[in-house]
């Protein structure tokens, strides 16, 4: 008899069955709503690994009862892409669920375009990369796309002890789930991992055993995975990376960049995020960080490995032992939770623009003060809307080129917004 491993048999039918993700499967959501109404856009499901986006393909497939493809974009090419199409165009709708499809380039993701805009397909694309970088603008602009969160712990929990209770194994050796931690910390909140995780555990206890963190460590450290690219550690090791460039350790950061070297990790998702490092942990403390991500990604793209681990070095290496600041992290943080929390607040007339006389006769752009007009390229105006006049979005942090802007912004605003 053939064995089907713990996440298959659990895996879910209907949106109802389908743990997390409410905020785009739950009641009156676009998803269920198109499901009920019998047709769905083609889509792009971005998220983490295991949190339902094979799942959710599989359920509109099954919803829908439409025949349903489904190819990796690790093996499959064009020639593959072609088949499905053609397939397709004598049959009256057909889904294509292409997994990881990021992983495609650009000739493959085109070969899709024709037949995704005139509905002889409808594409269900899953990435856990921003498809904004990943998918070609062209199909993307013909694709609703789907955010998918990490599952919560409560989440995980109630996944745990649904497979315990339901599953047709695992039920009948009526095993005790006493503590959880190892198994969520272990799982990395992949659902996929944590099942695997689960019956490995359950394969090694007796009936009626109870799990505790101890046990799950036992039986799991050998059988742990160091690395895979796909989604494992995949995260955990990337936030390593991070964290070392964070903490100024320039060794923790070259030996977390050589585990994903060594693993053939996507050498622009390295370089993309050493690119937004740059920016949110040193920003304006060292603006050359920017500079040299932005030249280290483009050089990695042109020459890719093995001689772009040296490029990658020497920038995590800069990076890590730059002077750091999240001072415009933060501002633009701030400013986002001030949007949020008072809405479309009206630009002060000084700052609008006055391109005729009726907006002119309406006081539009009067008042204004042209900079370059007075004394040090400067003028004392609000450029805030009046409900939030005075705010300090940006704090310049300790450290030798922030404290230059600061003394700058002392003098021009001269006490106001506390600089």
């Amino acid at each position: 008899m053939k064995y089907t491993p713990l996440a298959e048999r659990l895996r879910p039918q209907t949106l109802d069955q389908l743990i997390g993700q409410q905020h785009i499967i739950g009641k009156d959501s676009i998803l269920r709503t198109a499901l009920q109404k019998g047709k769905i856009p083609s889509i792009i499901l971005w998220g983490p690994p295991g949190v339902g986006k094979t799942t959710i393909a599989n359920i509109v497939a099954h919803t829908l009862n439409q025949p349903f493809f489904l190819l990796s974009a690790i093996s499959a090419g064009v020639k593959d892409i072609r088949e499905v199409i053609e397939n397709a165009k004598t049959q009256n709708g057909v889904i294509l669920f292409i997994d990881e499809i990021h992983r495609f380039n650009k000739g493959q993701q085109d070969a899709l375009l024709a037949a995704v805009e005139k509905g002889i397909i409808t594409l269900i694309g899953a990435t856990t990369e921003n498809p904004s970088f990943e998918v070609n603008s062209a199909l993307l602009s013909r694709c609703q796309v789907y955010i998918l969160k990490a599952l919560e712990n409560d989440d995980l929990i109630t996944l745990l002890n649904y497979a315990l209770q339901t599953d047709e194994i695992l039920k009948t050796k009526n095993i005790v789930l006493k503590e959880t931690e190892a198994l969520i910390n272990i799982s990395g909140g992949d659902a996929r991992k944590l099942l695997n995780l689960l019956e490995l555990v359950t394969d090694n206890l007796k009936d009626k055993e109870e799990i505790t963190d101890k046990t799950v460590m036992h039986i799991a450290q050998q059988r742990i995975a160091l690395y895979d690219k796909r989604g494992e550690q995949h995260y955990d090791i990337i936030s390593a990376f991070i964290k070392s460039m964070r903490g100024s350790d320039p060794n923790g950061a070259v030996y977390w960049l050589a585990r994903m070297i060594e693993a053939g990790e996507d050498v622009k998702f390295i370089a993309r995020r050493m690119l937004i490092f740059a920016s949110e942990d040193i920003g304006n403390a060292n603006p050359n960080a920017l500079l040299l991500a932005t030249n280290t990604f483009q050089a990695v793209n042109m020459i890719g490995y093995p001689e772009g681990r040296i490029i990658l070095s020497q920038c995590a290496v800069y990076l890590a032992t730059s002077v750091k600041s999240n001072a415009s992290y933060m501002a633009i943080n701030d400013a986002l939770a001030a949007v949020k929390q008072h809405g479309d607040l009206p630009v002060p007339l000084h700052l609008r623009n006055a391109p005729t006389k009726l907006l002119k006769s309406l006081n539009y752009g009067k008042d204004y003060k042209y900079a370059h007009s007075y004394e040090n390229n400067f003028t004392d105006l609000e450029f805030l809307p009046d409900k939030i006049a005075g705010t300090a979005f940006y704090e310049p942090q300790q450290n030798t080129r922030e404290e230059e802007i600061r003394k700058f912004l002392k003098v021009r605003w001269k006490g106001k917004y506390g600089y």
